[in-house]
């Protein structure tokens, strides 16, 4: 056979997306798929039509057209094969069948549409291969990715170290010259350098920030080749960069947009500012039973006035599940054990001045399932066409409000789009990474259950493992600040606090 053209039209003959597989004018493209529509008889079920010169192989798809235009001697049967090869392709990438989005993904059907045909003959391929070799996913470059990653870790644990060293050096100087100090939080008399040295001893949440790539001139590098060496692929991101691209490397493969992401800080904060900080790490068997679940939290605390530097926190605890606590050691521990206040064991010294200082932290781990937050059933059942599956959530805390909840369920790939029945708020089918996302702007006690429905092809396995993400303004433990008093004379000092409680993983296995 010899394919002159593939293209998606309309009902009118107005081309969408067409790709040419031999030479030929736009003119004449545009000429042939016009002509298309006048030639099709209404009475008559065929899925092909002829010309003296060429014949149009086609097939409905809702209000457009899927055609192929072949030369006269091409074989009928091969073209009908390919034809519905093109017509499998397009719900991959396209959600509906509309004008619209197929102009918006045109050009990932140009690329799908190249590695079925190749000059005017037909590859020999299947619908799984076109979605890898157009993903041109590399295992090189993940095991690259994790490899620099674990390299900046170590660079960065190192410098700590080093840092550490100097900051030791620096002490015992002073100490040869002053005599004894106190050594831990610091002064504000304290010198920069210092400050910011000794802040980097204090236990800080982790932030997945990433150490920029240094951009650098290269001369022609095969950067496509993705089993290439390390130094290639690394020539290929700081290309990439060097031309505006935004290049995010990540070890935990979610988007940035996914709402496990803390929530933006507050506009105004005053001068003592506390940020209350949780992450939940869960995972939970598919049958019911809790296997594993944590839950860290921090008090960060920043002054950014001297004359507030000097002061003391009251934190009210009203957690009753056994939470593990503790103070930074630079903290009066007896102080907190007795009155629940946080200060400094020499009440002489201040908090260093802008710098976020981790003063209290805490921890729940426990395999109590009546603790689990937000419970997730998902039952697939299987049918004569696929699997019918049903997925359901239920607040268990109801002293929690759940933002920007999105629950993330495996599909199978290459079985089209699934068949949505109930819902409770919205969805999304991502089919380049065959994950159906069911998305929930809160969930708290007037919203505490919810479902989803949908059928699709494929095995109750494929459904698993379910994963959850949240962000939330309240406490899952409940511990906060109350006061703010300072060291002489107990004065109350205005102060601003932002919590946030969110997923650093949630899975349903």
């Amino acid at each position: 056979m010899v394919l002159l053209a593939a293209a998606v039209c309309t009902k009118a003959g107005k081309a969408l997306v067409s790709r040419q597989f031999v030479e030929m004018t736009r003119t004449r493209v545009e000429g042939l798929l016009a002509a298309f529509p006048k030639l099709m008889n209404t009475g008559k079920q065929h899925t092909f039509v002829e010309t003296e010169s060429v014949r149009y192989v086609y097939q409905p798809l809702e209000k457009l057209y899927m055609v192929l235009v072949t030369t006269k001697n091409s074989n009928i049967l091969e073209d009908l094969e390919t034809l519905r090869l093109f017509s499998r392709v397009i719900p991959e990438y396209c959600r509906v069948l509309e004008e619209s989005e197929i102009s918006e993904h045109c050009f990932d059907l140009i690329f799908a549409f190249d590695e079925i045909v190749a000059l005017g003959y037909r590859e020999n391929v299947n619908l799984a291969q076109i979605r890898t070799f157009t993903e041109m996913d590399s295992h090189e470059e993940k095991v690259f990715r994790a490899v620099r990653e674990t390299q900046e870790r170590e660079a960065k644990a190192e410098m700590r170290r080093k840092a550490k060293e100097l900051q030791q050096i620096r002490r015992d100087t002073e100490r040869g010259k002053k005599g004894p100090g106190f050594g831990g939080f610091g002064s504000s008399g304290m010198s920069s350098s210092n400050t910011t040295i000794i802040t980097d001893t204090i236990i800080e949440p982790e932030k997945p920030k990433l150490t920029p790539v240094p951009v650098r001139s290269s001369g022609p590098s095969k950067a496509l080749k993705l089993v290439g060496k390390g130094k290639e692929v690394d020539d290929f991101v700081d290309k990439l960069k060097s031309e505006g691209e935004n290049i995010i490397l990540s070890s935990t493969g979610k988007r940035p947009s996914e709402a496990s992401k803390s929530l933006p800080p507050p506009i105004h904060t005053e001068s003592v500012h506390m940020r209350v900080e949780e992450k939940i790490t869960l995972t939970c068997g598919r049958d019911g039973g809790l296997q594993n679940m944590e839950v860290v939290g921090m008090i960060t605390l920043r002054v950014s006035d001297e004359k507030n530097g000097r002061i003391r926190l009251k934190v009210n605890n009203n957690d009753k599940r056994g939470v593990q606590l503790q103070t930074h050691p630079n903290v009066d521990k007896k102080l907190f054990t007795a009155e629940s206040v946080i200060g400094l064991k020499n009440p002489d010294k201040s908090f260093p001045m802008k710098s976020d200082v981790g003063v209290l932290k805490w921890r729940l781990q426990t395999t109590e399932e009546s603790l689990i937050p937000l419970t997730i059933n998902c039952w697939p059942s299987e049918s004569g066409t696929g699997c019918d599956v049903n997925i359901e959530y239920e607040l268990q805390d109801e002293s929690l409000e759940l933002n920007d909840v999105v629950i993330s369920i495996p599909v199978p790939s290459g079985v089209g789009a699934p068949v949505i029945g109930d819902l409770d708020g919205d969805y999304r089918h991502d089919s380049r990474r065959n994950v159906l996302e069911w998305c929930l702007p809160v969930i708290d006690v007037k919203n505490k259950t919810g479902s989803l429905e949908f059928s699709i092809p494929g095995q109750p396995s494929d459904f698993f493992p379910v994963s959850v993400y949240f962000v939330s303004k309240g406490s899952y433990c409940d511990i906060q600040v109350t006061k703010v008093s300072q060291v002489d004379g107990d004065s109350p000092v205005r102060f601003s606090t932002e919590t946030s409680f969110v997923v650093d993983k949630y899975e349903i296995l």
